[in-house]
């Protein structure tokens, strides 16, 4: 195994503790020396990787946001004659149902909205996710030969909170989120941008 192969095992087993262990004892309560153990390294190790709890918090955030952007790619390339929202809805409810990144989020949310800094790193760490979802948006608007009535970036942006908000709300009422409601109001949504503008 190469040097850069070990450093990339290493950053995926600590990402995978954090996540772990975060989620179960909370972003102020999980020790560095905690994590570093979970994933079967030491601290110096974490430390090599990340300069502190807080920026392997950034790093787990964005890395779990982009693996969403990703699988929601592969679901839109199935094919044109493949309707995608029944499987986006269950990515939704996947992540919703079993999956820690929105606690993450919503925590380290909270704790970055109160520190000024924080948050424009965090803010900085989360373009990523929403560029890439950008990107995926204008292609599928090419491919359709769409013309939305809106940028892409803000399509994406709309996008992401109607994720990010469905998987809170069915988190803390899934009776009030069905299975397919995320499909549905992709729908919605992109239904409303193709229809051209009123004028009065």
């Amino acid at each position: 195994m190469s040097r850069a192969e070990s450093k990339a095992r290493t950053r995926t087993a600590l990402l995978a503790a954090a996540e772990r262990v975060i989620a179960r004892k909370g972003y102020a309560g999980a020790g560095v020396d905690e994590i570093a153990a979970g994933a079967g390294y030491s601290v110096g190790a974490l430390y090599s990787n990340f300069g502190n709890k807080e920026e392997l918090l950034l790093a787990l955030v964005s890395d779990r946001a982009n693996a969403h952007v990703a699988d929601a790619a592969k679901l839109l390339a199935d094919g044109p004659d493949t309707d995608p929202m029944p499987a986006l809805s269950r990515q939704l409810v996947q992540v919703a149902d079993a999956d820690d990144l929105t606690l993450l989020q919503s925590e380290f949310w909270s704790y970055a909205v109160r520190n000024p800094e924080v948050r424009e790193r965090f803010s900085a760490q989360m373009r990523g996710p929403h560029e890439a979802l950008s990107a995926l948006i204008g292609e599928q608007r090419a491919r359709d030969d769409e013309r939305w009535a809106a940028r892409d970036e803000e399509i994406a942006t709309v996008v992401l909170a109607l994720f990010q908000g469905l998987v809170r709300q069915r988190r803390l009422d899934p009776a009030g989120v069905p299975d397919d409601l995320y499909g549905r109001a992709l729908t919605w949504l992109f239904d409303g941008l193709s229809r051209p503008e009123e004028t009065s």
